[in-house]
C-alpha cells in the first residue's frame, strides 16, 4: 500500500483526501517509481474542479501528471525513450497518472533519466509545463537571431519559453511584473512591463518575428497582430478563442501537437543535464498539505514552480 492524493468530488481543494491504494507489481513494459517530488500544476486543479468535465464514475479521482523519483521495480521489457530502465534508476515520469503520491506504477514510455545536477523539485517540475514551451517554440518557427515577444515571460511556461528560445540564438523580449525583472534579465531576457502603454513598449524595441503567448489576455494577443507580419507566427496557449484571427492555439483547446510534445521530453532532460535550462521552484509543500498548495497555486506568488514532497 501506499499514499496517494484522490479527489473525492468536484469542487474546489477541500475535496481532496490522502488515502491509501494498492501499487502491485509492474507488468509488461512497466516499472515501479518511489516519487521523491511531484510537480503541482493548473491542469491538476482542472482534472477536479469540473473545467474538463464532471462525470461521477471518474471518481475518486487520482491527481499529478509528473513526478521525479527512484525505480524501486521494473516489469519485462521496461524500455524507455533513452533505453532500458533498472531498478535504482533516479528518473522523471512524465506523462503519468495519479503522481500525487509516495509510490505508482508507470509506462516505461514515460520513464526519462533525471539529469545528476537537477534536484528532485526541479526535475518533478521539468516536463508537463517543457513539453508546451517546446511546442511553441517549435510551431512558431523561432529561429536564430529573430526577435521573440513573449507574454507572461515569469510564469512557469513562460520561463522555459525564453530560456528555449534564447538557446535557438533568439533575442527574447518578456512581459512580467516589475519584480520578476531582475529574473528574466538573469536568463537572458529583456523584461518589459505589460501595465498600459504595451503596444508603444513594444514597438520601441524594433521588429518582431514571433509572440507565444502564455497569458491569454486580449491585449496580448492585439499586441502580437499589431507587430508580428505573420499571425501565424503567434502561437498561444490559452486564448483558443483567438484562431479566428489566424493565429495558432496550442495545446488541449487546440493543436494538441502530440508527436512536438513526446520528442520534446528527451530534449528538454539532456538541455537540462547540460545546464542551459533551469527550472525554478517557487514554493514546495508536503503530500499532507496539498490543499493548502492548490489553494495558493492562484494566489499571488513568486516565479516557478510548485512541488508536492511525498
Amino acid at each position: 500500500m501506499t499514499l496517494a492524493v484522490v479527489a473525492t468530488a468536484y469542487g474546489g481543494p477541500d475535496v481532496l483526501d490522502l488515502v491509501e491504494v494498492e501499487v502491485g507489481d509492474p507488468g509488461p513494459g512497466e516499472v515501479v517509481v518511489d516519487v521523491r517530488a511531484a510537480g503541482v500544476n493548473p491542469a491538476d486543479v482542472k482534472s477536479y474542479s469540473g473545467a474538463w468535465g464532471s462525470d461521477p464514475a471518474a471518481l475518486p479521482k487520482r491527481l499529478g501528471f509528473e513526478a521525479a523519483g527512484v525505480v524501486s521495480a521494473v516489469g519485462p521489457d521496461a524500455l524507455g525513450p533513452a533505453g532500458p530502465i533498472r531498478v535504482g534508476d533516479e528518473v522523471i515520469a512524465y506523462p503519468v497518472a495519479g503522481a500525487y503520491a509516495q509510490r505508482l506504477i508507470v509506462q516505461a514510455s514515460s520513464v526519462l533519466p533525471k539529469p545528476s545536477t537537477m534536484a528532485w523539485e526541479p526535475a518533478a517540475g521539468l516536463l508537463l509545463a517543457g513539453v508546451a514551451a517546446a511546442h511553441t517554440v517549435v510551431a512558431t518557427g523561432v529561429s536564430d537571431g529573430e526577435t521573440v515577444l513573449v507574454h507572461g515571460g515569469a510564469g512557469g511556461v513562460g520561463l522555459t519559453v525564453v530560456q528555449l528560445a534564447i538557446a535557438r540564438g533568439a533575442r527574447v523580449v518578456a512581459t512580467a511584473r516589475p519584480a520578476d525583472h531582475d529574473l528574466l534579465r538573469s536568463l537572458g531576457a529583456e523584461p518589459i512591463t505589460y501595465d498600459g502603454g504595451l503596444l508603444e513598449r513594444v514597438r520601441a524595441i524594433g521588429p518582431v518575428d514571433a509572440a507565444i503567448d502564455t497569458v491569454g489576455t486580449d491585449e496580448a494577443i492585439d499586441v502580437s497582430l499589431a507587430v508580428v507580419p505573420d499571425p501565424h507566427r503567434i502561437a498561444s496557449l490559452v486564448a483558443f478563442g483567438r484562431a479566428k484571427d489566424g493565429i495558432q492555439t496550442l495545446g488541449a483547446g487546440g493543436d494538441k501537437g502530440e508527436d512536438i510534445r513526446d520528442a520534446a521530453r528527451l530534449d528538454l532532460v539532456r538541455t537540462a543535464a547540460a545546464g542551459k535550462l533551469t527550472v525554478i521552484v517557487a514554493r514546495t509543500y508536503p503530500l499532507e498539505q496539498v490543499r493548502r498548495a492548490h489553494e495558493e497555486l492562484f494566489e499571488p506568488h513568486g516565479p516557478g514552480k510548485f512541488v508536492l514532497l511525498p
